[in-house]
């Protein structure tokens, strides 16, 4: 491998968050242009990728001109298994993340000691924007291991000055007991998982605004306005979002301030952004929707190029850090739509349906299954702790009809006992497609 392994302007990352959008503008070219370079020196299917594209690094003199390259793909990397991807040697890999491969062969991830301080930086802004700072007590339930949600939020956390609480997924009744005894001034676990963590408490007799959290940050799985409402209005907090996946990084790429709580500032001078059309593959302006895509600015170990995230967001103005540009909240993704006997459907449409219905909780589940050469939707949700006889009775018929007055189908619900459904580091799975079964 040759050629310079560090990013620019890297060694030592500072709060780049507060420069000018000229001076932003400048920095993003100069580590773009070393991306590409040393994605093309050390790693050889870039180089290949890049050779059959007709384009080399030095052809991109703009901005603009990283259109020209080609896009990355999950399957690039799992056909990479484990560390055909990597730039640097493996020996100065400092750490190793890994998905979990449910879906197929495991994507690898790779951090250099630079990357991993890059990550903590970028996660320490991320509280700071969410109202946090030095010496509040963080309670992460985000899982630790080969998912990066854990450590990722907790280097970050460490970074900042905070005092953490390592407390990962599982052991809910655990974990309500600690933010109880402890009194958190922060708590960052996905938004599914803090709903869970509500119930527990109010089974254990806690009232949640009576915890001493002041603000959540949630991320690692969509949500919707309604479940910030639901949050909020539960434990008296500001919830935030916050952006990451860990081809690109991790958590922390992008992160919602709870002074404005309009989008997610993206973490530009180390991530840049792009919005594609999803099926075309065609460039779209800021303000349209479509997929997301992002390039790395300063990864040694794992740099990526135009990754297609499959998440569907549209690129806005910067608010609170105005040079940096927002993402507006995931509204899906790509590969999770659902098109049933010709209608369009996202999961986060059934969830705004299902937060609005008597006593049931957010937890929900799709399955897709055929009947009769039929194409057929069974949504099955819990019902809350508190839900009465009557309440559970009626919740089918009703949400049926929110479902088709809403969305254009018919569905099947099943209303099941609060905890049935199952989870995955603290994730519900929310669809399960059967039809090719």
């Amino acid at each position: 491998m040759t050629g310079t392994t560090t990013a620019p302007g890297t060694t030592a990352p500072g709060e780049s968050g507060r420069l000018g959008e000229d001076e932003l503008r400048a920095l993003q070219l100069e580590r773009l242009q070393w991306t590409l370079d040393h994605a093309y020196r050390n790693v050889a299917f870039y180089r290949a990728k890049f050779d059959a594209a007709g384009v080399h690094p030095s052809d991109c003199r703009s901005l603009a001109d990283l259109a020209k390259f080609p896009a990355t793909t999950k399957d690039d990397l799992r056909a990479n298994y484990p560390f055909g991807a990597f730039a640097v040697p493996r020996e100065q890999v400092s750490r190793i993340h890994a998905s979990s491969g449910t879906t197929g062969q495991p994507t690898v991830v790779g951090y250099t000691r630079n990357d991993l301080q890059v990550w903590a930086e970028v996660v320490a802004r991320s509280i700071r924007a969410a109202g946090g700072g030095p010496g509040d007590l963080v309670h992460i339930s985000y899982g630790y291991g080969l998912f990066t949600g854990g450590l990722g939020a907790h280097y970050g956390a460490e970074h900042l000055g905070c005092t953490v609480v390592p407390a990962s997924g599982g052991m809910t009744a655990r974990q309500a007991q600690l933010i109880r005894d402890f009194r958190p001034d922060l708590i960052m676990v996905t938004p599914s998982y803090m709903l869970t963590l509500v119930d527990e408490l109010r089974r254990q007799g806690i009232d949640p605004r009576d915890t001493g959290l002041r603000a959540g940050i949630f991320g690692a799985e969509p949500w919707t306005e309604d479940m910030r409402r639901e949050i909020e209005q539960a434990l008296g907090i500001d919830a935030v979002d916050i952006y990451g996946l860990s081809e690109v990084m991790g958590p922390g790429v992008a992160a919602e301030f709870a002074e404005t709580k309009d989008g997610l500032h993206i973490w530009e001078d180390h991530f840049y952004p792009e919005v594609i059309d999803p099926v075309l593959g065609d460039p779209l302006p800021d303000g349209e929707s479509g997929e997301l895509l992002f390039t790395s600015l300063t990864k040694d170990a794992l740099p990526i190029i135009r990754y297609r995230t499959r998440d569907l967001t549209r690129l806005l103005p910067g608010t609170a850090r105005p040079a940096m540009r927002r993402m507006e909240r995931i509204t899906g993704r790509s590969d999770d739509l659902i098109i049933l006997r010709g209608v369009n459907v996202f999961p986060t449409q059934i969830e705004e349906l299902v937060l609005r219905a008597d006593g049931l909780s957010p937890h929900f589940q799709i399955t897709l299954s055929r009947r009769e050469r039929m194409d057929h939707m069974t949504i099955r949700v819990e019902a809350l702790d508190d839900t009465t006889a009557d309440q559970r009775r009626a919740a089918p018929a009703s949400l049926t009809r929110a479902v088709k007055d809403a969305v254009g189908i018919t569905a099947e619900i099943a209303v099941v006992d609060p905890g049935t459904l199952e989870r995955s580091v603290g994730k519900l799975r929310r669809v399960r497609d059967e039809r090719g079964a």
